[in-house]
């Protein structure tokens, strides 16, 4: 797992940042009642594949826990605050930037390889599944982090997006140089539509449009780069995950999914619960099932669960070229018979 914090696992609680989420009340839904570092109430993303093969979760590249025969599950290199560009999140002062996470892939494998042999470890990250969640932050933490930011009065908001795709196109394809074979690579949801932008810009509850229109540019030139990634590998190694239609889809129809509050954050205070941290002095909803957003940012296992319902079996609208049932099911016929 690489990327930011709607997939990090517990790595920023290991370094010296704002950008952690290692004190209740996260983690009030987790099976331990305990904050881990998950910016959720419950379980995350990849926690949720994970139940979904049939796995453990993988753990945080930083655990001290990660050892011996731990290191066959995988790991999890993501890190809150960090986005495709270096100078996002320069706020959060240490986390671990994408050049670093990447890094630590390549650490891991050889501490994969003096543990299981070359044949194992080459085998294993060939056929791991690999997400990465990414770009947000560029927008939310960067160029739109404060009035005139220096990202904005350096490019147009197209430019902007037309390069940081073409950055976050480097990352993927070093990603393919270190031997990940499988890979999903998930878009942007509606930035504009999160708590902690409801609380700044809206007075009716209506999305940021900015915001949204930052995303409407960046989710399909992303796509377009991966299609392209997988023109010059020869193969759909990278399959693109349309995180905005599957967020999308519950916060425009709230009472098909079960949900009563989709514009407050469980966690929080101010307009929409959407101004500052999530912390033990917050507000918090009595019941998580309903609401769609945990804090000012993140969404609720609740919501995580339906997001990956549709990696799972959504159509190609969803998962393109393929979704995650297809792609373990053509994997057991390669396999064969066990």
């Amino acid at each position: 797992v690489f990327g930011d914090s709607l997939v990090d696992n517990g790595n920023n609680n290991y370094l010296l940042t704002t950008a952690r989420a290692d004190a209740p009340p996260y983690g009030i839904d987790f099976p331990s009642h305990r904050a881990t570092g998950r910016f959720s109430n419950g379980l995350n993303i990849p926690d949720i594949i994970s139940e979904h093969l049939g796995a453990e979760p993988a753990l945080p590249y930083l655990s001290p826990e990660l050892r011996g025969a731990k290191l066959l599950v995988g790991a999890n290199f993501a890190s809150a605050g960090v986005g495709i560009l270096n100078d996002t999140g320069v706020q959060f002062v240490n986390i671990i930037r994408m050049g670093d996470q990447l890094r630590y892939f390549g650490e891991y494998q050889r501490k994969l390889r003096a543990f299981a042999g070359e044949e194992q470890a080459a085998r294993l990250v060939s056929g791991a599944l690999v997400l990465v969640t990414l770009g947000g932050n560029d927008f939310v933490n960067n160029y739109y982090l404060v009035p005139m930011s220096m990202r904005s009065r350096q490019y147009a908001l197209p430019d902007y997006v037309r390069f940081i795709v073409s950055e976050y196109r480097k990352i993927l394809a070093r990603l393919y140089e270190l031997g990940a074979r499988r890979v999903i690579v998930t878009g942007t949801g509606p930035l504009g539509c999160v708590p902690a932008e409801l609380a700044q810009h809206s007075s009716n509850g209506e999305c940021a449009a900015e915001l949204n229109r930052a995303v409407d540019l960046f989710n399909p030139q992303v796509v377009d780069m991966v299609r392209g990634l997988n023109r010059d590998a020869g193969a759909d190694v990278f399959v693109s995950a349309n995180a905005y239609r599957a967020n999308f889809d519950y916060l425009a129809n709230p009472q098909s999914y079960g949900f009563t509050n989709v514009k407050a954050a469980c966690c929080g205070q101010g307009p929409y619960n959407g101004i500052g941290l999530c912390t033990a002095a917050s507000n918090v909803c009595a019941d998580r099932e309903v609401f769609a957003f945990w804090d000012a940012f993140h969404p609720t296992e609740r919501a995580n669960r339906i997001i990956v319902g549709q990696f799972m079996h959504g159509s190609t609208d969803y998962m393109h070229p393929m979704n995650l049932s297809t792609i373990l099911a053509m994997d057991q016929l390669q396999e064969g018979p066990l």
